[in-house]
């Protein structure tokens, strides 16, 4: 009787287990699931050895976490966070110069915006409605000295660390940073623009990559 009694708890326990895998496993996979859910989508372009990843900040509270007061969604510019990754054992060369967001509106059509600088972010920033009016300088006027705006300073020198500024992308290597595209308020057009990158080639051989293009949407791209 006490040989069965023992054998009997073990199956129970056994049994008792068996219940309770499943379950575990499920509430991980939710929770891993919830998290997929609630995490920032990154879209990707990938060929020619190098990787782009875009990261739209579109969320004011998001961005203030990043910015602080320097958070240009207030202004209506969007900050963009780029990703370069060189998979390739040849440097590449980026021209932040020619970097456009493109815009699909069915109503105006489509717009390429030139993103902006550190300075004129936070210029937009400090003056919401514009720049101050001159002040009147009292007789006798001598040579002008240029003006400083110690507000649009500060912000600037916030903003100038976070923002993509190298075009030189080592071997195997990565570099970020943000682009600020003015957006005049209106976030909901991020859902159908897209970060045009036209010009990336290899260096010293000057050897062009293919333009990458990466969808701002809801479509994730491979």
């Amino acid at each position: 009787m006490r040989t069965f009694s023992g054998i009997l708890a073990v199956l129970t326990c056994l049994a008792t287990f068996a219940n309770a895998g499943p379950q575990q496993a499920q509430t991980s996979g939710d929770t891993a699931a919830g998290q997929t859910t609630n995490a920032t989508t990154v879209h990707h372009d990938r060929h020619d050895g190098m990787d782009v990843a875009v990261d739209a900040y579109t969320d004011s509270d998001r961005a203030k976490e990043k910015f602080g007061k320097a958070n240009p969604i207030g202004a209506g510019i969007l900050p963009v966070e780029v990703t370069l990754r060189n998979e390739t054992t040849k440097p590449i060369r980026v021209d932040l110069t020619t970097i456009q967001l493109e815009v699909h509106n069915t109503e105006y059509g489509s717009q390429d915006i030139d993103w902006l600088t550190p300075e004129q972010v936070a210029d937009a920033i400090a003056h919401p409605n514009g720049p101050p009016a001159p002040q009147a300088r009292r007789l006798p006027v001598g040579i002008p000295l240029p003006s400083k705006d110690k507000k649009v300073e500060k912000l600037a020198d916030t903003l100038r660390p976070l923002t993509l500024d190298a075009d030189v992308v080592p071997p195997l290597a990565t570099i970020s940073g943000f682009l600020f595209f003015n957006m005049n308020h209106k976030m909901f057009h991020v859902a159908n623009a897209s970060l045009y990158i036209p010009d990336a080639k290899f260096i010293p051989s000057n050897q062009p990559l293919m333009f990458f293009e990466v969808s701002l949407g809801n479509s994730t791209q491979p």
